[in-house]
């Protein structure tokens, strides 16, 4: 504690401040701050916490001598003196109060209320104590001060108990991966109670380039959650700051840790600190997403991550993504549109005092850079119910509604010319879902984002003024051709897709008589045959002559098809009114030195009517399910701090066919020193591999291991396995 004094004592002695307590452990359980940070006093503005002074030499004599306490971020500050109990604290001030009771001869404890729209950040606190001769002044720590989502007049505030344990205290979550027909789940450690996580949180505050370009300016914003947000989405990603993590989508990451790797955000944080702000390699939606999450919970804004299956990343704003494919049904990669088949980011909660009160809520923010917004690599926070009802309000609207309700223009190309065209409205954001409150499983959130009423606004309109323009567009961006036949095909697809609604259809407009769909049978194990349907419906009154296309080819999940590793073509005919169904079969032989465990497949199938050229298309996504590894830990999942438990690995080999150098890995941070390995030469169908070992944790919260397993019939890792670990104090 450091002290200057002005002026000369006048007094018997002195009267000096000889210690303060910050009260550390009693303010914590107030302020719902426990485990936050060792290092620091840590409590939620409009609330108030106790001080207590400590003072050597005479007595204190309170009407001689004032206490005034002082609050300093950065370059403002605010001075405020200490009285004694005459009501309520104010809101809109700073205040110190000595209730009855609390003022002894050597000591008083003191407690500090600010207003509730203060800035979040890290404080000194000073007290300064004056008389008519003398003042001394002693700089005695500091504070960090968080946004308060128990108060009702904070922004921030969500009033059930059950939101805030799942919204702001809860230490870990699941994120959303795969398609929305074959969900997988993947355990995420926020880990906003690791040791120097907060640190990070308020360091990545000071390092963000509106601090560094405006520190006071920053400082009074930072109030307001709607900036606070926005700037630490900013931060999360490193494409034009000193942000925290560097993304990549390439499949080289030597220099780095693949993205698949991370579990948690406490690693990833307390790496960028630890290197001096240096981006952590790499990461990519959920990893951006999940860090995101962690850093607005630490700040006391109320979040959550959510995955949009099937979500658009509309390129020129238009809310239609186009994609293209060969007459033999292989996708083609010609423009910068794509449909992600799943994409993370974070819901936080606040009221919008920038807007009215309907955009209260749950707001999007997602730091995954995909396109700039304001000139950062940022977007949001946006209101969800803004995006329902596709209404442009600060942030990004649009963006977000096309990420979520984007049609589909699909394209079917031979020789340069157009040969036939579909528009659908139902491929994007077929599900959209977050972790339940309380409970380990998905919660759909799809209809918060969709409304059914927009097909009546203006689905027709588009329709007509795409069907319209598309001779133009075709020749202007690809120099393609539209064949005459090409136009009532389209627009009979057209009106097919939005059959609810056919008296608003274009005049003269036929549905088509020709369709076909394609779906994966089951969930396909990665190892094991894939079984394709082709369902073709015959609507006309005359027999079919078919030619049939299919064609398969791995996809990441963010981007267009690359490369076709299967195809087949044969003629079929079909009679009048007839539905038709097709199998097929990828053999296992036929993809497995393609296809790895998050791999994802496009297939698509294209119809041609031997007679008239007629041509329909129809394309399914979807990925692989992996072979089950079980973790058991004696005496079950909850483990107490600086206890040994025994935790054991399993994987039981379920193909029908040996799988040769097989390697079970389990790492666990926290739980685990190192990598723990089990390999064996040969294992037989129906044998297992297993692991063994001791776990032990040195802080409480919740810990993960997690388990994979490799052989040499595949490049790659096949199977992957999350344990959650719940670590209470002994």
């Amino acid at each position: 504690m450091q002290q200057t004094t002005y002026g000369t004592n006048v007094f018997k002695g002195p009267f000096e401040v000889g210690l303060v307590n910050f009260e550390t452990s009693e303010n914590h359980v107030s302020h719902e701050t426990q485990g936050l940070s060792k290092n620091h006093l840590v409590v939620r503005r409009g609330q108030p916490f106790k001080v207590t002074l400590l003072f050597k030499g005479r007595v204190w004599d309170p009407y001689h001598e004032r206490l005034v306490l002082e609050v300093r971020l950065g370059s403002l500050s605010c001075r405020f003196p200490v009285s004694f109990f005459e009501g309520p604290h104010p809101q809109l001030d700073w205040s110190a109060v000595i209730y009855p009771g609390d003022r002894h001869s050597h000591s008083a404890s003191v407690h500090i209320c600010s207003p509730v729209l203060s800035s979040v950040g890290l404080y000194q606190l000073l007290v300064h104590t004056e008389n008519a001769h003398r003042r001394t002044t002693y700089m005695v720590g500091t504070f960090v001060l968080l946004c308060n989502p128990w108060l009702k007049d904070d922004p921030v505030f969500m009033p059930l108990d059950v939101h805030l344990q799942e919204y702001i205290k809860s230490d870990y979550g699941l994120v959303y991966m795969g398609t929305p027909t074959n969900v997988h789940e993947r355990l995420w450690l926020f880990g906003q109670y690791e040791p120097g996580v907060l640190e990070a949180c308020l360091k990545l505050l000071q390092v963000s380039n509106q601090h560094l370009e405006n520190s006071q300016k920053d400082y009074i914003l930072r109030a307001d959650p709607v900036y606070l947000s926005r700037v630490v989405c900013a931060m999360v990603n490193s494409n034009d700051d000193l942000g925290v993590v560097l993304g990549r989508w390439e499949d080289d990451y030597r220099d780095g840790v693949k993205p698949t790797d991370w579990c948690s955000s406490a690693d990833i944080l307390r790496q960028w600190l630890s290197s001096g702000c240096k981006p952590v390699r790499y990461g990519q939606c959920w990893v951006f997403a999940s860090v995101l999450c962690t850093v607005l919970r630490a700040l006391g804004i109320p979040s959550r991550v959510v995955t949009v299956f099937n979500a658009a990343h509309d390129t020129d704003g238009n809310t239609t993504v186009d994609e293209y494919y060969t007459s033999s049904g292989e996708k083609l990669s010609l423009t910068k549109d794509s449909i992600w088949n799943f994409h993370v980011w974070v819901e936080c909660w606040m009221r919008r005092f920038d807007l009215s009160a309907e955009f209260d809520g749950w707001q999007v923010v997602d730091p995954t850079p995909q396109e700039k917004s304001g000139g950062v690599f940022c977007c949001g926070p946006c209101p969800v119910a803004a995006i329902q009802r596709c209404i442009n309000v600060p942030f990004d609207t649009r963006f977000l509604y096309a990420a979520v309700d984007a049609d589909v223009h699909r394209v079917i190309l031979r020789n340069g010319q157009v040969v036939g065209e579909t528009l659908s409205s139902q491929c994007v954001g077929q599900l959209i879902c977050t972790k339940s409150i309380g409970w380990d499983r998905p919660q759909d959130l799809t209809m918060t984002y969709k409304s059914i009423k927009r097909a009546y606004q203006h689905r027709t309109p588009q329709h007509r003024q795409f069907l319209g323009d598309r001779r133009s567009f075709y020749k202007s961006q690809y120099g393609l051709h539209v064949t005459s036949s090409v136009l009532s095909t389209a627009s009979a697809h057209t009106r097919s897709s939005y059959s609810l609604f056919p008296a608003q259809d274009a005049a003269g407009d036929l549905p088509s008589h020709l369709e076909v769909s394609v779906v994966v049978e089951g969930s396909p194990l990665l190892g094991e045959n894939i079984n394709l349907c082709v369902t073709i419906t015959n609507h006309s009154s005359r027999q079919r002559a078919l030619l049939e296309h299919i064609n398969a080819q791995l996809k990441a999940y963010n981007r267009n098809p690359h490369q076709s590793f299967w195809s087949t073509q044969k003629e079929v005919s079909v009679r009048p009114q007839q539905v038709l169904t097709l199998h097929h079969t990828i053999l296992y032989s036929e993809y497995e030195s393609i296809l790895k465990l998050d791999s994802l497949v496009n297939v698509g199938v294209v119809l041609q009517d031997m007679r008239t050229n007629e041509r329909v298309l129809d394309a399914h996504e979807f990925n692989m399910s992996t072979p089950q590894i079980t973790v058991q830990v004696e005496g079950g999942d909850n483990i107490q701090v600086k206890k040994e438990k025994t935790a054991h690995v399993t994987f039981i080999n379920p193909f029908n066919r040996p799988l040769s150098g097989v390697v079970l890995s389990v790492e666990g941070s926290g739980l685990l020193k190192g990598k723990q390995e089990a390999k064996l030469v040969l294992l037989q169908p129906g044998e297992k591999i297993e692991k063994k070992m001791s776990i032990m944790a040195t802080s409480p919260g919740t810990k993960g291991l997690m388990a994979t397993l490799s052989h040499s019939n595949n490049s790659s890792v096949v199977s992957r396995h999350h344990c959650r670990i719940s670590v209470i104090s002994a």
